[in-house]
């Protein structure tokens, strides 16, 4: 096949892939996709207006939550035009530009997502390891800071990857593994060395999907030494009661995503149907389950809600 060079005018487009096997059902596909876009999108809009609207949820743990929920929302609203086209109207091509806005934001928000859930486990240790400075420590000031910082770790890991595999030619199968463009994707169509593209991107696993778990976890070990070194066993309950939510969050997002990581690497010549699911469950499961969790196991979002309800039937 003829090298596709990517500076020339000519119109070039990648092309997308449903799940593979199952392109006759396409359209009944479309309905627990659609029904998972739906509680995602309207799951997380609930969290962002009960926080708005409760001037009493206007504290750091919930500011923190709130940068979750819209981090979630990006990552589906960038998802759902392309993986909703596909299965309703198989619409599968995408162009170039297209596809790497698209590469932007999904792993943009995906590593935001990451540096969120860090953020929200330094916000648990300084409540359970420092209440007295808790307030002094986490001000408006301080989160806003935090959100900032965060936003430019993430562009500045994903642009130099964007602009690394956008200057190569792409000249294999210009067909993708999925329905949305990834970068573990998109490499593996270019005839040419990848070799800066390939440590670039090991940097970024190590400084980020690698370091953000661990430090996580140290957070965790530091809670629970403290935890364990208070009075009562219903203090201790109390506490860690008040770090399930995020621990939930934690899990749904890494298990995901090391398991695709794992998937790409070690398992190449699995079915492509197994690369697909573990895909879509890595970019559907966090969007559709964080705010399911945190309106179940955090008591003040219950309130907010079904104050929000009634607000609602009473207007």
């Amino acid at each position: 096949m003829s090298k596709v060079n990517n500076t020339t005018q000519d119109p070039f487009f990648f092309i997308l892939t449903g799940i593979p096997g199952f392109e006759n059902i396409h359209i009944w596909i479309s309905i627990p996709f659609g029904f998972f876009y739906t509680i995602s999108i309207t799951g997380n809009i609930t969290i962002l207006t009960v926080i708005h609207k409760e001037s009493s949820l206007h504290q750091p743990m919930y500011l923190f939550l709130s940068m979750l929920a819209l981090t979630d929302l990006g990552l589906t609203l960038t998802t759902l035009p392309t993986v909703m086209q596909l299965l309703w109207f198989n619409i599968n091509k995408i162009s170039f530009e297209g596809c790497f806005v698209q590469f932007f934001f999904i792993h943009g928000f995906s590593l935001m997502e990451s540096s969120v859930l860090l953020a929200m486990s330094f916000d648990r240790y300084v409540a359970i390891c420092r209440p007295l400075h808790y307030a002094s420590i986490l001000t408006n000031e301080v989160i806003g800071k935090i959100g900032v910082a965060i936003i430019g770790r993430c562009v500045l890991a994903v642009l130099p990857s964007l602009f690394l595999l956008k200057r190569l030619p792409f000249c294999h199968s210009h067909q993708l593994s999925h329905s949305y463009c990834l970068h573990q994707d998109m490499i593996h169509l270019v005839c040419a060395d990848i070799t800066v593209n390939s440590w670039f991107a090991l940097v970024v696993v190590l400084l980020i999907i690698a370091i953000d778990p661990v430090l996580i976890v140290l957070s965790y070990a530091t809670i629970l030494r403290s935890v364990l070194g208070t009075a009562t066993w219903a203090e201790r309950l109390r506490a860690l009661n008040n770090c399930l939510s995020h621990f939930l969050a934690v899990l749904v997002l890494y298990i995901p995503m090391i398991s695709v990581s794992m998937t790409h690497r070690f398992a190449k010549h699995a079915s492509p149907l197994v690369h697909v699911v573990l895909a879509n469950i890595y970019l559907l499961a966090p969007p559709v389950m964080n705010p399911i969790i945190y309106s179940v196991k955090t008591k003040q979002i219950r309130q907010g809600i079904f104050h929000l309800l009634f607000q609602r039937k009473v207007h």
